[in-house]
């Protein structure tokens, strides 16, 4: 008899978490996906291209409230936050090195965009 219960308690376990395994999936809020909607639809320049000074310039249809610019292998070599977010935003860094750039942009609504850049050393 416990031997059956037992049996019948290990079945049960087993079949409760094979249902659980099959439950768990994400799905994404419907506020996510109108987000990433609305930051594909967003107009957004970066000149000159490709960047041959230490400076650039980010013009947007949506006022930006955050930039971050990184290299190819994580780095970040240039974060600056705008308590009243602008449109058009100049860059300055510092001594860029050639290469490639990743610039990520958060706008006022919280949507993110990012856009690759490349650094040319002047001439």
């Amino acid at each position: 008899m416990k031997k059956g219960l037992l049996f019948a308690f290990m079945l049960i376990y087993t079949l409760t978490l094979q249902a659980q395994k099959d439950t768990l999936f994400y799905s994404p809020s419907e506020l996510r996906r109108q987000a990433l909607s609305e930051a594909s639809n967003v107009n957004i320049n970066i000149y000159p291209v490709p960047v041959r000074e230490k400076h650039f310039t980010i013009k947007s249809d949506k006022e930006i409230s955050f930039v971050k610019i990184t290299n190819i292998i994580g780095q970040d070599i240039y974060k600056a936050k705008y308590s009243n977010p602008l449109t058009i935003i100049k860059i300055a860094l510092d001594n860029p090195q050639r290469g490639m750039y990743l610039v990520t942009m958060i706008f006022k609504d919280n949507s993110r965009v990012v856009k690759k850049i490349m650094i040319e050393q002047s001439e």
